[in-house]
């Protein structure tokens, strides 16, 4: 989002789907920077949360999600910030070899 020149500086998140991971959120936090902000809820309350303020039930934001109970605050990890670019860099890298087929594409599965 930063390369699109959107700066990012807290993340609200439900405790779900991805989020559920600790190792998921300390990535995400190191490599946007951004807090992040768990929340007792998950899409289904946000989408729903959205319609009633879209319907005008909820005059903003701070309003519809008010009652939300906050669960942990994610702080980036500063000194990782660079090993998780790096980390970044090599898998773009990689990804986009392996989609002008320059690389064989990684195996995911011992499946055969």
């Amino acid at each position: 989002m930063e390369q699109m020149g959107i700066p990012v500086k807290m993340i609200h998140a439900g405790h779900a789907n991805m989020f559920l991971s600790s190792i998921f959120r300390d990535t995400l936090a190191g490599v946007t920077g951004a807090t992040i902000e768990l929340y007792d809820t998950d899409g289904s309350v946000g989408a729903a949360k959205g319609a009633g303020i879209g319907a005008g039930i909820y005059k903003d934001n701070n309003e519809a999600f008010a009652t939300l109970d906050k669960l942990d605050v994610i702080e980036p990890n500063v000194a990782k910030r660079q090993e998780y670019a790096d980390a970044y860099a090599k898998w773009k890298y990689r990804l986009e070899k392996s989609m002008a087929g320059k690389i064989p594409a990684p195996v995911l599965s011992s499946d055969k």
